[in-house]
């Protein structure tokens, strides 16, 4: 348990100082344009890397079949955002697709 706690401080402090060593080192100067166009590209592909793999192995390995609920509940889930832009509408219609397809 104490590891535990341990690697939570850990990580926590280390995500606290990398933000902070971005306001310090661009706190007095702007930040160049090439890298706030490579920032903005982060948090999508922060969230990809999170997001398939749960997706399509949901088993531990690529499923691809009609029986992959959530493989059905994503690609539904992808053309609302397309369609909407409206994230909470996404999440909303992606777990009542997932729900539905797993009851």
């Amino acid at each position: 348990m104490t590891g535990l706690w341990l690697a939570m401080i850990v990580a926590g402090l280390a995500t606290y100082l990398i933000r902070l060593s971005f306001i310090w080192l661009f706190g007095r100067q702007a930040v160049p344009e090439w890298l706030r166009r490579v920032l903005r590209f982060v948090p999508p592909a922060v969230l990809t890397a999170i997001v398939f793999p749960e997706v399509l192995m949901p088993t531990g390995q690529l499923d691809l079949t009609l029986s992959n609920a959530r493989l059905a509940a994503g690609l539904l889930a992808a053309l609302v955002a397309w369609r909407t832009r409206n994230a909470m509408l996404t999440i909303v219609v992606g777990m009542l697709v997932l729900w539905i397809l797993q009851w």
